[in-house]
C-alpha cells in the first residue's frame, strides 16, 4: 500500500511550486526599543524576523473587575492567546460630555501596562462606533442629541462628528502615551470604526486623526465587512474578517437561518454573509475585491461564543468555536481572532437606560440583550470560568504556536467540490496547507445543529494535470463531529490520524480524536499508538506520543516543557511561580420562596418587530426567592460565586434592591459574584416562560417548554456555591 509520505511528495510537489516572495506593507513604526520589528506582509505577521500565526482574543477591560485583570490575562495566555484585543467604548468614558472617566474598571492605562508586563501585544479598537452590544454602539447620549438638534449625521465626515471623534482619539492617546510598540509598549495595532461601508474618505480621515493622537503603530485595521461603498486605497488599512456559528441578531425564530452552515466548511472567500444581518440584511455578497485578496487573511471576529438576545436564545455547543477556527486556518487565515475570548459584565447604567443594547434606543436599536451579563459563552466566561470550548481551542492554539512559522508560509490546497457517489454534500470538509514536502491536513466533519449527509470523508487532491489521487489508506471513516488537524511528513511522522498538539525537545505530541483509531505512519509502516505511550522513530530517534483528550486537557506547555494541571484547571506562570486555578463545588445554598409569580405577561413587540424584553415593572410580578449569604463568606468573597440553575424566561438577582446580575434563559445556569451580595438582602426573581412567546429556543429547551404544565415554564432547580482556588 502506498504510504502517505509518497502521497505528499508525489502529489503536492506536482501541484505547487515554491512560494514567491511575499509583499510587505508599510504602516507605522514597526521597530520597538529592543530592535524587534513587527511587520506585515501578504502572508501575515513577521515578528522578530520570523513568520508566525498569532491568536488574538477579545476581552473588554471595562466589563471585567480591575482587580481581576492580571489573572484573567494570564489565563488567556495559558489558553494560547498571544495578542489581546479590546474595544474602547466611548460611552463608558464620556457619558457626560467632557466629564472623562478613566478610573477603576475603566483605567485603560493600567490595563495596557498589564499587557506590557505580561508580554501580550495589544490591538485597541478605538471606535468611535464600536457596537459590542453596548447602548447606541458606544456612542454617548450627548453626541446623539447634538446630531438630532444640529442636523448632522453620525459616522460621517461631518464637521461636528469629526470634532467630537478627534477629542475621543486625543483622550485615548493621552491615556496610553508612551505605550506604543515603538516605545517598548504592547500596542501593535489599532482599529478605526467598526462595520462601516465608508466612504473611504471617512476611514482615511479617522486613521489620520489616530496618528495625530499618537497612534504610530505597526498596523491599522478595519472590519472587512460590509463591503466598502467605494474603492479603498490599497495598503493603508488592513481589512480583518470574521464568522459566527449562529447569531442572536437574526430576526427569524428558526434553527441556523441563512448561511451559518457555511462557516463550518473550507472556502476561498473571507467574507461572511451572516454577520450583522440586522444592520446590513441577509443578502450580503461574499465576492472578494481583488485588492483585498492581496492582503493577508486575518480575522478579528471569529465567534468564540455568542450572546443571547431576548427574542433569540442561542446556546453555543463546545465544538462550535474549534470547528470555526479549524475551517478558517485551514482556508488560509494566519490570524484566528476571537470575539469574544473572555466574557464580562456591563457597567451599571445611568438610571435613564442601561449600558446594554436596546431596541428602544434612538440609534443602533438592534436587539434587546441582557442588561448586565456579557458571558458570551466564550472560552473564558463572564467570571473567568472555563467554558467547554477552552481546552479544544487551546490545543489548536498550541499547535499554531509550535508550527506557525512554517504554516504561515504554506500554500492552501482546496480540493474539488466532493461529488463522489454517496457524498452528496458538496461543501468542502477538508483542505491541506503545505510547502510541497510537509503539510497539515485540516478536517472538519462537524456542523452545528445539522446532520451531515455522510458518515465519513474520503480525501482527494487535484493535480495540475487534472488527475485525481486518493488518500493512500484503507477507507478512512471520519465520524460526524470530528474536527482536527493531522500532520503530514512532520517531525519524522509520515502521517497521523490524530490532532497535532505540541513539540518539546525530544517528543512530538498528538491528541486522539474520538471515534478514530490513532494510526501513525512511521518510516513507511503503520503503527497503532497507545494513549500516553511514546514511540521512538527509528530513522530520527525522536519520539512521538498520542495523548487521550483527558490527558491533553491537563497538560500545558510552559517554558518548553509540559506541566500537568492536577485539578483539571488552568495552569500558568505567574512571575516565578507556576500555579493552577481551578473551581470547586462547595455545596447547596439555602433559599426560601417568598412570592409566587403573577402569571404570564403580555409580550410587546419592539421597534425592530421582535419580542421586547420585560421591564423593571414586570419583575414586580416575578416569582421571588430570598437567598442566604452568610457573613463568613466575606473573607473569600472575591473568589466565590453562586451558580443558579433555573428554568424560565428571565432571571435577575437583586442586592438591597439593586440588580447585580441578569440572565435570559437558554438552558445554561447563571453565575453571580458573591462579592456583590455580602451583607445585603439578596433576592432572586424569575419570570415564567410561555409556550407561545415569540422567542427562539433550541431543540432541547423547546422540548422542556413543550412539556411544561399549563404551557408555562418556571422552576428554581438548584443554587450551588462555587469557589475559585489557586495552588502552586
Amino acid at each position: 500500500m502506498e504510504n502517505i509520505k509518497t502521497f505528499i511528495l508525489t502529489l503536492v510537489l506536482a501541484a505547487f511550486a515554491m512560494l514567491a516572495e511575499a509583499q510587505t506593507f508599510s504602516f507605522g513604526t514597526a521597530e520597538n526599543t529592543d530592535g524587534t520589528q513587527w511587520l506585515v506582509d501578504s502572508k501575515g505577521f513577521v515578528v522578530g524576523g520570523k513568520h508566525c500565526v498569532p491568536v488574538m482574543g477579545e476581552i473588554h477591560y471595562a466589563r471585567v473587575p480591575e482587580r481581576d485583570w492580571r489573572r484573567e490575562l494570564l489565563k488567556m495566555k495559558a489558553g494560547g492567546i498571544t495578542v489581546v484585543s479590546t474595544y474602547v467604548f466611548w460611552i463608558h468614558h464620556d457619558a457626560e460630555e467632557g466629564k472623562w472617566d478613566w478610573a477603576g474598571n475603566k483605567n485603560l492605562r493600567h490595563f495596557v501596562e498589564l499587557c506590557k508586563e505580561l508580554e501580550m501585544p495589544l490591538v485597541l479598537r478605538l471606535g468611535p462606533f464600536c457596537h459590542g452590544e453596548v447602548y447606541q454602539g458606544g456612542m454617548p447620549d450627548w453626541i446623539v442629541e447634538r446630531s438630532i438638534n444640529e442636523g448632522f449625521k453620525l459616522r460621517t465626515n461631518s464637521r461636528q462628528w469629526m470634532e467630537a471623534t478627534k477629542q475621543l482619539y486625543t483622550q485615548i492617546g493621552n491615556q496610553v502615551k508612551g505605550l506604543m510598540w515603538k516605545d517598548g509598549g504592547p500596542i501593535v495595532g489599532v482599529q478605526v470604526e467598526n462595520e462601516s461601508r465608508g466612504p473611504w474618505a471617512y476611514l482615511a480621515q479617522l486613521k489620520q486623526m489616530a496618528i495625530e493622537a499618537g497612534f504610530d503603530v505597526p498596523f491599522y485595521t478595519r472590519t472587512g465587512w460590509p463591503q466598502m461603498s467605494g474603492k479603498a486605497e490599497f495598503g493603508e488599512i488592513l481589512p480583518l474578517y470574521g464568522d459566527y456559528a449562529d447569531g442572536f441578531w437574526d430576526r427569524v425564530l428558526t434553527d441556523m437561518p441563512g448561511e451559518y452552515s457555511d462557516a463550518f466548511t473550507f472556502k476561498g472567500s473571507r467574507l461572511s454573509a451572516v454577520i450583522a444581518t440586522e444592520t446590513f440584511g441577509t443578502n450580503q455578497s461574499t465576492q472578494m475585491e481583488k485588492g483585498d485578496l492581496e492582503y493577508p487573511y486575518l480575522t478579528c471576529e471569529l465567534g468564540g461564543g455568542m450572546n443571547t438576545a431576548y427574542h433569540r436564545r442561542i446556546n453555543i455547543f463546545p465544538k462550535d468555536a474549534l470547528a470555526l477556527a479549524i475551517c478558517k486556518v485551514g482556508s488560509g487565515s494566519n490570524l484566528p481572532g476571537y470575539y469574544m475570548y473572555h466574557g464580562g459584565t456591563n457597567p451599571q447604567g445611568n438610571g435613564v437606560h442601561p449600558m446594554s443594547e436596546l431596541q428602544n434606543s434612538r440609534v443602533t436599536n438592534y436587539n434587546d440583550v441582557p442588561q448586565l451579563t456579557y458571558d458570551f459563552q466564550s472560552p473564558l466566561g463572564e467570571m473567568g470560568q472555563m467554558n467547554p470550548s477552552f481546552h479544544p481551542t487551546r490545543i489548536l492554539h498550541q499547535m499554531l504556536a509550535d508550527w506557525g512559522e512554517q504554516l504561515a508560509m504554506w500554500n492552501v490546497v482546496f480540493p474539488e467540490t466532493n461529488t463522489e457517489k454517496g457524498n452528496v454534500d458538496n461543501h468542502l470538509r477538508w483542505t491541506v496547507r503545505t510547502d510541497g514536502e510537509r503539510g497539515i491536513l485540516f478536517v472538519n466533519n462537524y456542523q452545528r445543529m445539522k446532520q451531515l449527509s455522510r458518515k465519513s470523508i474520503r480525501f482527494t487532491l487535484m493535480h495540475d494535470s487534472g488527475q485525481i489521487q486518493r488518500f493512500p489508506l484503507k477507507p478512512i471513516a471520519i465520524p460526524e463531529g470530528a474536527s482536527f488537524c493531522m500532520p503530514v511528513n512532520i517531525d519524522g511522522i509520515d502521517y497521523a490520524l490524530a490532532q497535532l498538539f505540541c513539540r518539546t525537545t525530544d517528543c512530538t505530541y498528538l491528541v486522539a480524536v474520538d471515534g478514530i483509531v490513532p494510526i501513525i505512519g512511521i518510516d513507511g509502516k503503520e503503527v497503532i499508538a497507545k494513549p500516553g505511550k511514546s514511540i521512538t522513530i527509528p530513522s530520527t530517534g525522536r519520539k512521538v506520543c498520542v495523548l487521550s483528550q483527558a490527558e491533553a486537557n491537563q497538560l500545558y506547555k510552559i517554558d518548553g516543557r509540559l506541566v500537568k494541571a492536577k485539578h483539571g484547571g488552568v495552569a500558568f506562570r505567574d512571575g516565578t511561580r507556576i500555579v493552577e486555578e481551578y473551581w470547586t463545588r462547595n455545596g447547596k445554598v439555602n433559599c426560601k420562596q417568598t412570592q409566587a409569580d403573577g402569571g404570564l405577561r403580555t409580550i410587546r413587540m419592539g421597534s425592530q418587530k421582535v419580542a421586547e424584553q420585560p421591564s423593571d415593572a414586570d419583575f414586580e410580578k416575578a416569582a421571588v426567592w430570598t437567598i442566604q449569604v452568610p457573613e463568613k463568606w466575606a473573607a473569600k468573597a472575591n473568589d466565590l460565586f453562586l451558580e443558579i440553575s433555573y428554568k424560565g424566561d428571565v432571571a435577575r438577582v437583586y442586592a438591597d434592591g439593586k440588580m447585580v446580575e441578569d440572565n435570559f434563559w437558554n438552558g445554561k445556569p447563571m453565575l453571580v459574584r458573591v462579592a456583590d451580595l455580602i451583607g445585603k438582602q439578596v433576592e432572586l426573581r424569575i419570570l415564567p416562560l410561555g409556550k407561545d412567546y415569540p422567542i427562539y429556543l433550541q431543540q432541547a429547551e423547546r422540548t422542556q417548554l413543550a412539556s411544561a404544565p399549563d404551557g408555562r415554564l418556571l422552576s428554581l432547580d438548584d443554587i450551588e456555591l462555587i469557589e475559585r482556588r489557586v495552588k502552586q
